[in-house]
This record gives structure tokens, sequence and C-alpha cells, in this order.
């Protein structure tokens, strides 16, 4: 079992592009999505010569993952231009693809820079105790769950309370990768990745005065596309708010904004998923 995100990040080139992927440090029974897009794109990078990191990725969630089986990830070449490079991967485990990924890299410019939207106000991570494993362990009256062991920090700035209280406020979560990480560009960008795809979903239901922890709620990830505006270290604690734009027909559509400390847009993501509840 990878017990940082590094190892998890370390793929065996298997022949041409073609890769695999450490085994997942989850304890349940589903592979976690964020796994898929991290080692995904690392695959993708692995292809791309010269100074391009990614600035975009629109995935698909196509069946769950398996924590228990390996995974292999192929890369289709798309595309090589002067300035941006295209890159598809999927990610097969037992025989199945669970996951695909477009994702494209430019090679760095300079142009003025404009955010619409400043970084919300929020205590810094220092002086908030909460973390994302307290209040999943709270809600879930138990001493453990299937994430606690991922290589990640969060902190919970404004936990949304009990069921049955609508929250529409955006949740406010501090996260980083838990161990420092060599200074490579691709890696970083794999774990804000990696992060993003944590509690997204979550917050879907929070307008209904649902939980994401509901007994009778079945959610999963469908799809997902992320921009990266800007470098930044994902081991260094970075603001994730994270807004519900829309719910209805069975799904959900939320969107999430990374902020460094110095108030900087670093990443923006959305992602939709399957909400059904069975009561």
């Amino acid at each position: 079992m990878c017990t940082t995100f590094a190892a998890l990040m370390r793929l065996e080139r298997l022949d041409g592009d073609r890769f695999a992927g450490p085994p997942a440090p989850d304890k349940g029974e589903t592979l976690f999505g964020g796994q898929f897009l991290a080692q995904c794109l690392m695959a993708a990078a692995a292809t791309v010569d010269g100074e391009r990191p990614a600035h975009s990725l629109h995935a698909y969630f196509l069946r769950p993952g398996d924590v228990d089986a390996p995974v292999e990830i192929g890369v289709e070449r798309v595309r090589q231009g002067r300035a941006f490079s295209s890159r598809q991967t999927h990610a097969q485990q037992l025989g199945k693809e669970r996951f695909r990924m477009t994702a494209s890299f430019h090679a760095p410019e300079s142009s003025p820079a404009y955010c619409g939207a400043p970084m919300p106000d929020a205590p810094p991570p220092e002086e908030v105790d909460r973390t994302y494993d307290d209040f999943v362990l709270a809600q879930l009256g138990a001493s453990s769950w299937p994430g606690s062991d991922r290589p990640m920090d969060t902190r919970y700035v404004n936990t949304p309370g009990a069921r049955g209280k609508a929250v529409t406020e955006p949740q406010l979560m501090w996260m980083r990768v838990r161990d420092p990480l060599p200074d490579d560009a691709a890696l970083h960008q794999a774990g804000i990745a990696y992060l993003s795809d944590a509690t997204l979903l979550d917050n879907a239901v929070l307008p209904h005065g649902r939980r994401w922890l509901d007994p009778d709620l079945e959610s999963t990830s469908l799809d997902h596309a992320m921009w990266f505006h800007r470098p930044a270290k994902a081991d260094e604690w970075l603001l994730f708010e994270q807004t519900v734009l829309a719910t209805g027909a069975g799904r959900g559509l939320v969107q999430g904004r990374f902020f460094d400390r110095a108030g900087s847009l670093v990443a923006t993501c959305t992602q939709e998923g399957l909400l059904r509840w069975s009561g």
C-alpha cells in the first residue's frame, strides 16, 4: 500500500505509452476517483516533451474502480503542436475501462492576469482545528472510514451542521498533499487534481438538507473538468472553495476553486455526479 502521494504517483512504464499505477491506499472496495485523475495526468505528462504544464483536463468516470486491482493506463498522443500538446488517456482494471481523460498541455506565455472573484475570507489553516476526517467520523459515529489513509490533509472551515439544515453557502476547506513533494511541476498538478475530487460531489446534497453520508443516498462522480491557471504547490495549503451550481434530474453540478495563501486563483474545477435517494 502506498502511504505517500509521491509513491502513489510512481508509475511503471510498461512499453511505449502504457503505464502501470501502484495500488490504492483506500480501505474500502471502490477506488478513489482522484487517483484516476492524478495517475492519468502523470502518465499523459510523461509523454510531453519540454516545459509544457497541463492547462486543462476533461474526464469521465465510466465504471467504479477496484482498490485491489492494478491500474493500467494507456496514453494516445492526439496532437503535438508548437505551443499545445493534446493527450487522451484511459485507465483499465481487470480488462474493463474504468476512466477516460483528455488533457491539454501549453508552453507558458506572458499575458495580463485577471481574476473575476477574490479569495473568500477564511481563517488561516493553523487556526482551523477540525479536520475532514473528524467531521466524517462524527457523522458516522465510527472510529475509522475507508478514505482515512489517503495521503492528504484537509481542514474544514465551515462544516454544514446536522442533517435537515439546508446549506447553500460555499464550503471552504484548506487542503494539501500530506507529505513534502519534490520540485516537479507535473507531480504538483497531479496533487491538486487528486485533492479536487475528494469532497466536491459531497456538497451537492447540502441545499436539500441532506448529507453525503445518508444511508439512503447513492452518489458517484460522473465527469470532472479542471483548468490550471498558474503554478502552485500541492504540498502547501490551498483554500478550496466549493459551490453547488445546480441539482436535478438525478444529478448535481458543483464548482471548486483553489486559492494559494497569497490569494491567487491557481485552479478551477467542476464535477457532475449522480444523486439518487432510495427514500
